[in-house]
């Protein structure tokens, strides 16, 4: 079970990172990727990485602050936040993908965890 972990309530300019394990399926031979939900908004993409975890693709808006990586000996995925700021609030989710590369799209993610809140406060 794919399951998103890390998330809580933090300060404005705090640095967060959020985990995100598969219990029960190997997902090291798969791209991964990280989204989030804003309330009332729409699920965007954030960043992806290949399976070896040598290549990483971010969303404009994540560029600079957003760091993914990857563990596969521990079948994890990461996703680190730094200077937080109010409009990172949301509920952000691992998405695991069809294929060993996987960039944006949503409909290249195929399995989807439970999305963990993160809040940041002024």
């Amino acid at each position: 079970q794919l399951q998103a972990s890390g998330g809580g309530l933090v300060q404005v300019g705090d640095s967060l990172r959020l985990s995100c394990a598969d219990s029960r399926r190997t997902i090291s031979n798969n791209a991964l990727g990280w989204f989030r939900q804003a309330p009332g908004k729409e699920r965007e993409f954030l960043a992806s990485i290949s399976w070896r975890g040598s290549s990483t693709h971010y969303a404009d808006h994540a560029k600079g602050r957003f760091i993914i990586s990857r563990d596969n000996l521990k079948n994890t995925v990461y996703l680190q936040m730094n200077s937080a700021k109010p409009e990172d609030t949301a509920v952000y989710y691992c998405a695991v993908a069809r294929s060993s590369i996987a960039g944006s799209r949503p409909e290249s993610y195929h399995y989807w965890g439970q999305g963990t809140l993160v809040t940041v406060s002024s």
